[in-house]
């Protein structure tokens, strides 16, 4: 094993900058174009016809892009490097008739969006944020990044019980936050405010996707600040790191032999099946319009693909010191202790030996250690877009991530060296 990388502490607080900024998935992604944008690359439209030039491109479609760098001279064959994400996170999101309060209180009505820890979401001030459509077909992004909501949780003295048979959660009854107090509820009143928070004239908005955050920012934990607290981490953090190695690969002085690609789809906390999930068209549609846009055929799209490696990266377990024995006996993920590669012999994970190898070479390559994960046999074992990229388009995949405390909770925990670890790896990769 390698020793890590020199620890870049600018990485981590670009890192904690984006997370910041990025309370949903349009944000994400518009947070990533932006980066990318400012590395050279531009945005193409599905609707418009595709030229074969080199460079760097990206497609937005709602909460996920998919960007990749053409090098000079790349043939119509030439095979792609993928790194996968996904922009979505567990939360609590809007419903359609959102205006609802009872006994004095107004409340937002809201639906569990994914697999929250839902008792991390009690008594935490929250923000809104997600994306508005108007009348015209158009979109604005609106962000309420102050103490708006709450969701309060009974006094003990209310129930007692809590402390004997522990805080049960019923998702319909008992996670409605209140945002203000008022008898007259009024059909309206959420979506008027938003409108007049983002400037759009009354009465323009007839279409939104809104989700709640904790509006508590970032921060580094820790007697030496070795530890890093944020949300959304599960799955900004490789979103992120993937933007990151992308933009320089495309800015390094020498060409990559393959064309990098980065992924990120939306939906992947409720099974990707989505026009923007991983188990959608966009990603193959985005790869052969490439193909065909360099003068291709079918037959250099097939050796196109077959020739391609995709990194699925998503965050994992690292070890829990009060529930150690939840883990495999033999395989413990620390944080600070580098990327970890994820195995699942039933396929919940993409990673076979010889994806172990690819992943090897270009962490060797980066000089970064990295650590193997596999779940306690006893226990269900998650999964990711890994073996969806691999099913839907015949791409060997890698199963990676960063090993973190707390997945799924409204703030969750890593280590502060990790994210940079894991973006060296990344770039390394890309540039094979």
């Amino acid at each position: 094993m390698t020793e890590p990388a020199r620890f870049d502490r600018g990485h981590t607080d670009d890192l904690m900058t984006f997370l910041a900024a990025s309370p949903s998935p349009y944000h994400a992604v518009a947070n990533a174009a932006e980066r990318l944008e400012k590395a050279g690359f531009r945005q193409v439209a599905e609707t418009d016809a595709w030229d074969g030039t080199s460079g760097g491109k990206y497609v937005l479609r709602g909460g996920a892009i998919v960007a990749w760098y053409v090098p000079e001279g790349a043939a119509p064959h030439t095979p792609f490097r993928i790194v996968g994400a996904h922009t979505d996170s567990p939360n609590l999101r809007v419903k359609p008739l959102p205006d609802s309060g009872a006994h004095g209180w107004r409340q937002v009505a809201v639906e569990i969006y994914g697999g929250p820890l839902l008792n991390s979401w009690l008594d935490r001030d929250l923000g809104i944020a997600g994306r508005l459509t108007l009348r015209d077909g158009s979109t604005r992004l609106v962000n309420v990044d102050r103490p708006l909501l709450r969701v309060p949780q009974l006094a003990i003295h209310l129930d007692r019980s809590v402390t004997a048979d522990g805080l049960k959660l019923d998702k319909q009854r008992h996670m409605q936050p209140v945002w203000g107090l008022g008898c007259d509820v009024r059909d309206g009143d959420l979506i008027a405010f938003l409108e007049e928070t983002a400037g759009i004239p009354a009465g323009e908005v007839t279409g939104w996707d809104l989700m709640t955050h904790s509006v508590e920012p970032p921060a580094y934990l820790g007697r030496d600040h070795e530890l890093l607290a944020g949300p959304r981490m599960d799955n900004l953090l490789s979103v992120h790191a993937g933007t990151a190695a992308l933009a320089a690969v495309a800015s390094a002085s020498s060409q990559p032999a393959s064309i990098p690609v980065l992924a990120a789809f939306d939906h992947e906390e409720n099974g990707s099946q989505s026009d923007t999930g991983a188990d959608g068209p966009l990603l193959g549609n985005v790869l052969e319009r490439s193909v065909f846009a360099r003068g291709g055929s079918y037959e250099d799209r097939a050796r196109a693909f077959a020739g391609t490696v995709c990194l699925s990266s998503d965050t994992g377990h690292a070890v829990h010191p009060n529930y150690a024995e939840r883990h495999d006996p033999t395989h413990h993920p620390r944080v600070n202790g580098g990327p970890i590669l994820k195995v699942n012999v039933n396929n919940r994970y993409a990673t076979d030996g010889s994806g172990r190898a690819e992943f090897t070479a270009a962490c060797e390559a980066a000089d970064v250690p990295f650590q193997s994960f596999v779940s306690n046999n006893s226990m269900p074992c998650g999964t990711t877009i890994g073996p969806i990229t691999a099913a839907r388009h015949g791409i060997r995949t890698v199963d990676i991530g960063v090993a973190i405390l707390s997945m799924h909770s409204v703030r969750e925990l890593c280590g502060a060296d990790d994210p940079f670890l894991l973006a060296s790896a990344l770039t390394a990769f890309l540039e094979r």
